[in-house]
């Protein structure tokens, strides 16, 4: 099946607003690249900042679908009981690092999203729905863990995500280091994560 200009032009600028950041491409350099006109990017999209939009939406569809679907099933295999801390995170993490194999584009995309501050516009829009499930099964989980430590502690988790998604390694490997397939990975992680979210909340936190 032949490729229609509107995902022409999505996936050009995927490409682009990844290897260039959103700030630094312009619309004529996403024509360019891509064939098209510039009334094509109009007539699909509407501005810039529209197709932007439109690339993220089209990544984080599926894969909070398939999040939602994994918790859904954690939660059904756990009832009466909450799903433990470590499927939580599980429910995130697996998806995430299954479609950042298939699809690193999109993951290098979401990286300049952050870098460049427009990714708390993005969560609000494509990814809250998302947070407040994910957010309402980690509190049934842990249930005597204070809100706003929660709610910092999922910060952690996301910075963690997001270090290990974007690559590459801040220091030189040891001898002897074995790359981690990314079933591996989500397992590590899903262990060091599930020990921050059980641990203590800190003295001096508590004296506040």
């Amino acid at each position: 099946m032949s490729q229609t200009t509107k995902d022409k032009i999505l996936d050009i600028a995927e490409r682009l607003f990844g290897e260039q950041g959103y700030e630094a491409t312009s619309l004529r350099h996403v024509i360019f690249e891509a064939g098209v006109n510039l009334a094509a990017v109009h007539y699909h999209f509407g501005s810039k900042e529209e197709l932007l939009d439109a690339i993220v939406l089209r990544g984080a569809t599926p894969l909070n679908e398939e999040r939602v679907a994994l918790l859904d099933r954690y939660e059904k295999e756990a009832a009466p009981a909450p799903a433990p801390v470590e499927n939580v995170i599980r429910a995130v993490l697996a998806p995430t690092f299954r479609m950042a194999k298939g699809n690193p584009q999109f993951v290098k995309l979401m990286g300049r999203v952050h870098g460049e501050g427009l990714m708390p516009a993005m969560l609000k829009r494509h990814f809250q729905p998302l947070v407040e499930r994910f957010m309402d099964a980690m509190q049934r989980a842990l249930p005597d863990l204070p809100p706003d430590e929660l709610f910092w502690r999922v910060q952690f988790m996301f910075g963690a995500m997001s270090q290990v998604l974007r690559g590459p390694h801040l220091f030189d490997k040891p001898k002897g280091y074995v790359e981690s397939g990314a079933e591996e990975m989500v397992e590590r992680l899903v262990n060091f994560m599930a020990a921050g979210f059980h641990a203590p909340v800190a003295a001096a936190v508590q004296e506040k």
